[in-house]
């Protein structure tokens, strides 16, 4: 029975998680190294759950209610009785597996540990554990609280249990799950981000501007953002981090990272969150 939750990385993506854990009735805690993140992180959670209600979507108390399910730490020592774990940090595989081993070492070793990565292999994290049959990818969308769909990768050795369970649990958290196999970029990432790099591309070219590149994909494709506003809201370092596994894992060219992107970051432009990307905010 899965009731206490943690979620490791407080970040966009990780408070988001923890949010929608929380309204869902389950308890949770959510770790990072830092505590101003986690401060920021709380902040940000009040004001996602005041939304909801001033949309009618909750009540008052069940605002208040998520809220007190919800508590933060410093420390993975904190999560040694947790239930269901998942990984929410830094998209670089190092630092995942890593991780991974403290986890499988401190929780009980029929704790599903689950990564929010939105590119990195499963069988590699898993492969870090002594139980890679209960590591699971569980890739949320952002904004996480409004984003019904959640990509579940299973890895070599994960366990038709360990998914059926996973996606269960995605069900009650309202969301959709959708299996996807374990390769680089998985579904979600393996067609985005060509298409995000291909746009780049077309504006480094001079086939249009960022403007222009933008309103042809909503005006004429229906999508809901341009491919470079949603750059600038995923994080430009993101998106190249994402391009670079898959470069490498597939090896083919045609996820080579745009140099324009490239530059981009290395000139600290990443998007939304350094106030300026394609776009300045």
């Amino acid at each position: 029975m899965i009731k206490t939750v943690g979620v490791i990385g407080a970040g966009t993506m990780g408070n988001g998680i923890a949010q929608v854990f929380a309204q869902s009735g389950f308890s949770v805690t959510l770790v990072d190294v830092a505590q101003p993140v986690l401060d920021r992180a709380r902040i940000t959670i009040e004001k996602s759950l005041a939304k909801f209600v001033e949309k009618s979507k909750l009540t008052p108390s069940d605002r208040d209610a998520a809220m007190g399910r919800l508590s933060t730490a410093t420390s993975i020592d904190q999560l040694a009785d947790a239930d269901y774990l998942v990984e929410a940090i830094v998209e670089n595989a190092e630092a995942k597996r890593a991780l991974f081993t403290s986890l499988d070492t401190l929780t009980r070793p029929e704790v599903i540990l689950s990564s929010n990565t939105s590119s990195i292999s499963i069988t590699l994290l898993g492969a870090a554990t002594t139980r890679p049959d209960k590591v699971i990818g569980m890739h949320f969308m952002n904004p996480v609280p409004l984003m019904t769909l959640v990509e579940m990768i299973r890895g070599q050795a994960t366990s038709a249990d360990s998914m059926r369970i996973a996606s269960e649990l995605c069900t009650t958290l309202g969301k959709t799950p959708i299996e996807a196999g374990d390769y680089p970029g998985f579904i979600a990432n393996r067609i985005l981000m060509p298409m995000i790099n291909e746009a780049i591309f077309a504006m480094m070219e001079g086939v249009g501007t960022a403007e222009a590149i933008d309103a042809v994909m909503t005006l004429g494709m229906n999508h809901p953002m341009g491919p470079l506003t949603l750059a600038d809201f995923i994080g430009l370092d993101v998106c190249l981090a994402i391009l670079i596994v898959l470069h490498d894992g597939i090896g083919d060219p045609k996820y080579r990272p745009c140099p324009l992107l490239r530059r981009m970051v290395a000139a600290g432009h990443l998007g939304r969150k350094s106030g300026q990307g394609f776009y300045s905010y």
